[in-house]
């Protein structure tokens, strides 16, 4: 029997085409490899709270007897009633919640509710806290506080005191930054020698009520941004006719705060029976400043 012959050069050249095709399935599979491993697109970090307080037993006992003085005259049947509180209905309670208290006496009539707002970005490139800050500025937009004074407002009028006229044009410069600067609510203060700024019709001030802005509080107590409250804070604060063809003067403060991703509200409102007396602004925003201190304190313990 005939052996066929055996080729050598044959065999080498099959194993070279064999490795040739193994090398190039090689490189292939590391290029694909380096592109999954490669660097992944940066995700926005998430907000600190999760989830919300509830907002009816987020105010102790004494703190309630303390912001609605009139409840304490009551029955006690009716007294546990008012404390309870009245939960805000919404959509969401894992997004939003809210509750709201109200006591009436024979002096006065006062009224407080607190919203908690947890807000959650939907785009990856913005954090919650970003998201949360953007909503809180709207908010305090819509106070409408009033606008420090300029620096440079002081400058100019230590140089013309010295006898140094600012030149029109400057002048001019300076009431267009004025005017674009200040919120649309607000009066646009004259540019030369201030004048008396007339009362506005329906919302006359009493005799005695200190004056300082046009919400009636005394200097000091205007509204304002508030230091040292969560990530950032206002308060405002609003002097209003009760409505309804009454006379008497209704007091409303709002202490609004931020904390990470989570918005908090609070309205303390006041209302005294008789129509020759003015809720104390002092006295609400201080009550107002101090519960907000408390829920700040709990949503960050």
């Amino acid at each position: 029997m005939q052996r066929k012959a055996y080729v050598p050069g044959l065999a080498a050249l099959l194993a070279a085409l064999v490795a040739g095709c193994t090398a190039g399935t090689g490189t292939d599979s590391s290029a694909i490899d380096s592109k999954a491993g490669g660097p992944k697109s940066s995700v926005a970090a998430p907000g600190k709270y999760r989830t919300l307080r509830e907002p009816c037993g987020s105010i102790e006992h004494a703190t309630l007897m303390d912001l609605l003085p009139g409840a304490a005259e009551l029955p006690e049947e009716q007294q546990q009633r008012i404390f309870r509180g009245t939960a805000v209905v919404t959509y969401d309670t894992d997004r939003r919640v809210g509750c709201g208290w109200k006591a009436d006496s024979a002096d006065a009539s006062h009224s407080l509710s607190v919203d908690f707002e947890r807000v959650v970005s939907y785009d990856t490139a913005v954090s919650d806290d970003d998201r949360a800050q953007e909503v809180f500025a709207k908010k305090q937009a819509a106070a409408a506080l009033p606008v420090p004074a300029d620096p440079r407002d002081e400058k100019g009028q230590e140089a013309t005191s010295a006898g140094s006229s600012p030149s029109l044009p400057q002048t001019q410069t300076q009431s267009q930054t004025q005017t674009q600067s200040r919120p649309q609510s607000q009066p646009r203060s004259p540019s030369t020698t201030p004048k008396p700024t007339p009362t506005p019709t329906g919302n006359a001030t009493p005799t005695g009520t200190p004056s300082g802005t046009p919400s009636g509080t005394p200097d000091g107590l205007e509204p304002r941004v508030l230091d040292g409250l969560g990530d950032t804070a206002f308060i405002d604060d609003v002097l209003t006719g009760a409505g309804a063809g009454s006379t008497a003067q209704r007091r409303t403060v709002s202490v609004v705060f931020r904390t990470s991703n989570v918005i908090v509200t609070i309205v303390y409102g006041a209302q005294p029976a008789r129509t020759t007396e003015v809720p104390d602004s002092k006295e609400l925003q201080d009550k107002a400043q101090s519960l907000a201190g408390k829920l700040a304190e709990e949503f960050s313990g």
